[in-house]
């Protein structure tokens, strides 16, 4: 009995180092106004989780600790209607895709993640901010959403809220022929996916070679953990929101047999 509660204890330090690396990983070559800002929400991030109270059976389970892996969910294809869900099980971090457009001289201004809309009433104009979030760990696990608000930060904290409500498992590779080395740099083999006029496509690259893909891109690729990847893009290629939309849809490709056959 001593010796299985040591192997316990054994497992729990080692969990416990893998989070403080990853956090060093994270805060690394931030200021230190970046650094209090980040403690500041993991702690608030804590409360939030402990104080909790799970409303569907699915939160109920992984708050009662009968759930500890997001893939047991994933393979399961079980909806996820709570985000407490995913922050339970594994440990995010997200970014802001650039959707919109600051005012500059003959449509010069420079890209922003914020875009801004308006509409006229009686009363006058009533400004409305949306803006498009991607969740991941690093590990194969991502999301995105978009969220709306008649501020920004409502508008981020919404987005961020549905992101991870809609992450996907994806399947990587090292970058080879159908991923004979067991690598996890890259993908298994290529892949395409469709939104709107954009159409994306994603080549398998040997490790070294980087992210060959547009800025937007690459923010969903690294929340991912892919770092090595050759990509060709068709369509009309500003607009953000199909972008990032199809190279979702071409990253579920990597996983057959959660969301459907290879194409």
């Amino acid at each position: 009995m001593a010796e299985k509660k040591q192997t316990q204890e054994e497992i729990e330090q080692i969990s416990q180092d893998l989070l403080e690396r990853e956090l060093k990983k994270e805060l690394e070559g931030k200021t230190q106004r970046e650094i209090d800002k980040i403690m500041k929400d993991k702690e608030k991030l804590k409360e939030s989780i402990a104080s909790w109270v799970p409303k569907t059976k699915l939160g109920k389970e992984v708050k009662s600790g009968k759930i500890k892996d997001i893939d047991e969910i994933l393979n399961s294809n079980r909806k996820i209607l709570e985000a407490e869900i995913v922050d339970s099980l594994i440990s995010l971090r997200s970014d802001l895709l650039s959707i919109g457009q600051s005012k500059g001289k003959f449509g010069g201004g420079k890209r922003r993640a914020w875009r801004q809309t308006q509409r006229k009433t009686k009363e006058g104009n009533v400004p409305t901010f949306s803006t498009m979030a991607v969740v991941g760990d690093g590990a194969g696990h991502v999301g995105i959403a978009d969220g709306k608000g008649m501020e920004t930060l409502p508008a981020r904290d919404k987005a961020i809220r549905k992101a991870k409500l809609n992450i996907i498992k994806v399947v990587r590779g090292d970058g080879g022929f159908d991923s004979v080395g067991g690598g996890n740099s890259s993908i298994p083999f290529k892949i395409e996916g469709k939104s709107g006029s954009v159409k994306v496509t994603f080549m398998p690259a040997a490790p070294g070679t980087g992210l060959v893909a547009a800025e937007e891109m690459k923010k969903i690729l690294k929340l991912v953990g892919i770092k090595d990847i050759y990509s060709r893009t068709d369509g009309r290629k500003r607009t953000t929101f199909n972008l990032a939309k199809a190279t979702i849809d071409a990253l579920k490709k990597t996983n057959p047999k959660i969301y459907g056959g290879r194409k």
